[in-house]
């Protein structure tokens, strides 16, 4: 080519008023808390953060599952092998994510599970929890084996949803008396856990030697020194305070079995359905048959969950399993869905294949570790942009607009063709 023809960029010195245009600093955030949170983009972000700032004991009893792992790691994945089919050119400059469910108006479609022993992971707990969630427009759920009275819970969260999950336990009458407590501060929903006859093998919890109220030892103690931050909140603040348990040494998996009763029944459930005033949800569902024989029962609802993967390792995936309960059951009783949400996008799948509402658990508890209260606010602030971000993508402008044709399940385990060994139970 010849000089002729070559065309050329032209040039210039720049300017110095130029250059201050273009130069803008930002102003420095000066509160850690803030700054760390600020830099969480995701809930996998939040867990970084929470791992670095918790002791392993309380981070793996937080993070981890039962055995293997393998049912947690096969939930995450179906949530990660869906294929979205987005609408085009609709509106979608205004969405709306509420929810009605369990009798009541949720502003987003998830709400918080409930969680054992939350106080451990950070000291302000289920007070930090009930109170994001009731500022969230959101519900929030106490474990029988939460670190934070009934009436506390409520004092925290005086004028939002607040949720009880219940253990039937071996000693009836404090499973009872928790009823009373949960309807007399206005819970309004009631979790009847049925997935938890005995506590599954929580191994990280034995290979750490974690227990309640945690044990100094050479090991926790050369895992705090990098953590001072946490020992001095655990140390300073009042003693952990339960539920429902008046003795709280041993191991968690002491504790858990203490507490649990591998004799419950449908006996149970009708006893505590007398009981109680509010909803009544049965959570920890894991098959077809036993979502129609609740449904003909007349429960409000479910929860298919398998425990985060806590209970039985290999256990059905609550996703993969949503869109057939869902065909069965959905126009009967309400379906709701936890176990391996980690992004908004999760709980918008499990929407379009028909679930009602959807739970957090660990998310929520990667930002509590993470930074406390504030920290909670961001993990729902997380999960709250992307259900609204991705309904925008698909162009939805409500969650009733979802619908399964939005969805695809990619499988990559798929069972061999086998008699319905549930037929004939």
């Amino acid at each position: 080519m010849s000089d002729v023809t070559r065309s050329y960029v032209t040039r210039q010195v720049p300017k110095p008023a130029e250059l201050l245009e273009l130069v803008k600093f930002k102003k420095p955030e000066l509160r850690a808390k803030k700054r760390r949170l600020a830099s969480a983009l995701t809930i996998a972000d939040l867990r970084t953060i929470a791992k670095r700032r918790t002791p392993k004991a309380a981070f793996d009893y937080a993070d981890g599952a039962a055995d293997g792992e393998i049912s947690l790691h096969r939930a995450r994945q179906a949530f990660e092998d869906v294929e979205f089919h987005p609408s085009i050119l609709r509106d979608v400059s205004v969405v709306d994510p509420s929810v009605t469910v369990f009798g009541g108006r949720s502003a987003l479609p998830f709400g918080i599970a409930p969680t054992g022993f939350t106080r451990l992971m950070q000291t302000e707990g289920e007070r930090a929890g009930a109170s994001a969630a009731g500022d969230a427009g959101i519900p929030f759920t106490l474990s029988t084996l939460g670190t934070t009275s009934i009436e506390d819970v409520k004092a925290a969260n005086p004028y939002g949803r607040n949720w009880f999950q219940l253990y039937v336990m071996r000693q009836r009458e404090i499973s009872f008396a928790l009823v009373e407590r949960a309807a007399r501060a206005g819970f309004d929903t009631l979790f009847f856990t049925v997935d938890t006859p005995v506590a599954g093998a929580r191994l990280r919890d034995k290979r750490n030697g974690f227990s309640i109220p945690p044990q100094l030892t050479a090991g926790t103690i050369a895992n705090a020194l990098p953590r001072p931050w946490w020992w001095w909140d655990f140390l300073t603040t009042p003693g952990l305070e339960f539920a429902s348990l008046t003795s709280t040494g041993g191991t968690v998996g002491e504790l858990l079995n203490s507490a649990m009763d591998p004799s419950i029944s449908f006996a149970d459930l009708d006893v505590i359905r007398a009981m109680w005033p509010g909803k009544l949800v049965v959570k920890g569902v894991q098959n077809v048959q036993d979502a129609r024989r609740l449904a003909d029962l007349g429960v409000d609802g479910i929860v298919l969950s398998n425990h985060g993967g806590r209970q039985l390792d290999r256990a059905p995936v609550p996703f993969q399993l949503l869109p057939e309960v869902v065909r069965e059951v959905g126009s009967d009783l309400e379906v709701a869905v936890d176990t391996g949400i980690m992004h908004g996008a999760d709980i918008v799948a499990a929407l379009a294949l028909g679930a009602r509402f959807t739970l957090i658990g660990r998310a929520y508890l990667y930002g509590l570790m993470a930074g406390g209260r504030d920290g909670v606010d961001r993990a729902i602030g997380i999960l709250a942009d992307e259900v609204v971000r991705t309904m925008q993508l698909l162009q939805v402008t409500s969650v009733e607009e979802l619908t399964p044709g939005h969805v695809t399940q990619l499988t990559r385990l798929q069972p061999r063709a086998r008699t319905d060994v549930w037929a004939s139970v």
